[in-house]
C-alpha cells in the first residue's frame, strides 16, 4: 500500500518546475513563469525562433496535470472555427440535425496550446478572442454560448503580429516570454550529447491533479494578501515607465496583480513581496526592444544585485560587438585585444557575478537575472577563447 501524498499543491508545483528546468536547459525562468501564469488563470506567449523547444515544453508541463483535458493546434490563415471548437457531426447532418462535436476540441480543454497564434484565420478571430477573454464559444447554429473550462492557454509564435487582427489577440496574452537558442557552450554540448546517447531510465515525473490546480486558481491564489507597500511599489513602477513613454493598459495592470499573488503562492508565501514584482518583466512591454527598459525599472525597485548584473551585461555586449568588428584580423591582433581588453573585463564580470549571486541568495532575493547574465558571460568568454585565441571547444569546456 502506497503512502499518502502529504505534499501541498505549491510544493508539487515547485518540484515540477525543478524537474522541467533540469530537462530543458536555460529555461528555468520560462518554466516558472508559465506555471505562475496558469496559477493566475491567465494566458502566456512564448516568443522565439523555431527549434527552441516551445511546443515540447508546453506539452511536458501540461502533461503534469492529471485529469486535465489538453488540446493543441498549429494555426494557419486557413484554420476554420469548427476545426478549433467543434466539427460538424456528419451523421447527425444526414438525419437533418445540425450538431457540432465538441469533445477533444478547445471547447472542452482545461489547458490549451496554440502554436503560431498570430496566424489565426480571420474567420476564427472573433471566436478565438471570445475563447481567450471570456472562456465562451458561440456555436455555429447560433445556439446558447458554451462555457469552456479553460484555465489558461499557452501560445507560441516565431514572430510578433503584423496586422491589427493579430494585435487584438496579442493584447489578450498577459504574459510574454522571450525564448532564444542556448547560449552556454556546456549546455549546448550536453544537448548534442543527448542526441547520441541512450536516454537514462526516466524517473516518475511529479504531477498534480486537476482539482488541486483548480482549487489553487479559484481559491488559494486570490486569497494571497497584497500589502499596501506593494500597491505603492506598483504605482511607483507605473509612473517610472510612463516617464519613459511605456504605457500599459489599466486592464493589464489589474490582471498583473493576480500574477503577483500566484508568484507568492508558488513560493509558499501568504502575501506578495518585492521579489514577486520580477514577474512583471514579462508583462509590461509590447516589443522585445522595450523589455530591457522594463526589466531595469522593475529591478530598480526589486533587486539591486540583478540591476548591477544588467550593467555587467552591457559590458559583455560591448565586448561581443568589438569581437564581431575584428572579424578577419590577424591572430596577433586578436590576441593583443584579448590581453589588453577582453580578458580583464571578462574575469572581473565573472567574479562580480559570483559575488552578486551569493549576496542575492543569502538575502533570499531572486537570482534569475544574475544567472542569465552569468550564462551570457560564459558564452562571450567561449567566443573569445575559440574565435580570438583559436582554442577548440573541448579546451573551453575544461576551463574553470
Amino acid at each position: 500500500m502506497s503512502e499518502p501524498d502529504t505534499q501541498t499543491t505549491a510544493e508539487k508545483l515547485r518540484t515540477i518546475v525543478s524537474e522541467l528546468s533540469e530537462r530543458f536547459y536555460e529555461r528555468d525562468d520560462v518554466v516558472r513563469t508559465l506555471v505562475v501564469t496558469l496559477l493566475a488563470g491567465q494566458h502566456s506567449l512564448m516568443l522565439g525562433p523555431p527549434g527552441t523547444a516551445k511546443s515540447e515544453l508546453a506539452r511536458d508541463l501540461t502533461s503534469r496535470v492529471e485529469g486535465a483535458s489538453y488540446w493543441e493546434i498549429l494555426l494557419s490563415k486557413f484554420t476554420s472555427p469548427t476545426r478549433m471548437f467543434g466539427p460538424i457531426d456528419v451523421g447527425a447532418l444526414a438525419r437533418g440535425e445540425y450538431r457540432q462535436v465538441y469533445e477533444g476540441r478547445a471547447t472542452t480543454a482545461h489547458v490549451a496550446f496554440m502554436d503560431e497564434i498570430f496566424k489565426c484565420s480571420t474567420a476564427a478571430l472573433n471566436e478565438t478572442l471570445g475563447y481567450l477573454n471570456e472562456r465562451i464559444y458561440h456555436p455555429e447554429n447560433g445556439g446558447e454560448p458554451i462555457r469552456c473550462p479553460l484555465i489558461g492557454a499557452i501560445t507560441a509564435s516565431n514572430e510578433l503580429p503584423d496586422a491589427d487582427d493579430s494585435a487584438a489577440i496579442y493584447d489578450r496574452l498577459l504574459v510574454r516570454i522571450e525564448v532564444g537558442y542556448l547560449t552556454d557552450p556546456s549546455n549546448f554540448a550536453a544537448l548534442v550529447r543527448s542526441a547520441v546517447r541512450a536516454p537514462a531510465p526516466a524517473s516518475t515525473p511529479t504531477t498534480i491533479h486537476l482539482s488541486e490546480l483548480q482549487e489553487a486558481v479559484t481559491t488559494t491564489v486570490p486569497a494571497v494578501e497584497v500589502p499596501d507597500a506593494m500597491v505603492d511599489a506598483i504605482c511607483t513602477l507605473r509612473a517610472a515607465l510612463r516617464r519613459k513613454e511605456l504605457i500599459a493598459s489599466d486592464r493589464r495592470w489589474r490582471q498583473a496583480v493576480g500574477l503577483l499573488q500566484a508568484s507568492a503562492y508558488l513560493d509558499g508565501r501568504t502575501e506578495v513581496t518585492e521579489t514577486d514584482l520580477s514577474i512583471l518583466t514579462h508583462v509590461l512591454w509590447n516589443s522585445p526592444a522595450e523589455r530591457p527598459v522594463v526589466e531595469r525599472e522593475v529591478l530598480h525597485l526589486v533587486n539591486p544585485d540583478a540591476k548591477e548584473a544588467l550593467d555587467l551585461a552591457d559590458t559583455l555586449d560591448e565586448l561581443e560587438t568589438q569581437l564581431d568588428a575584428m572579424a578577419g584580423q590577424s591572430r596577433e591582433a586578436l590576441s593583443d585585444w584579448v590581453i589588453k581588453n577582453a580578458h580583464n573585463k571578462l574575469a572581473t564580470a565573472g567574479k562580480r557575478l559570483e559575488q552578486l549571486r551569493s549576496e542575492a541568495a543569502g538575502a533570499g532575493r531572486s537570482t534569475t537575472t544574475i544567472d542569465r547574465v552569468t550564462l551570457r558571460q560564459r558564452a562571450v568568454r567561449a567566443r573569445v577563447l575559440t574565435e580570438a585565441l583559436g582554442l577548440d571547444t573541448s579546451m573551453v569546456d575544461a576551463q574553470p
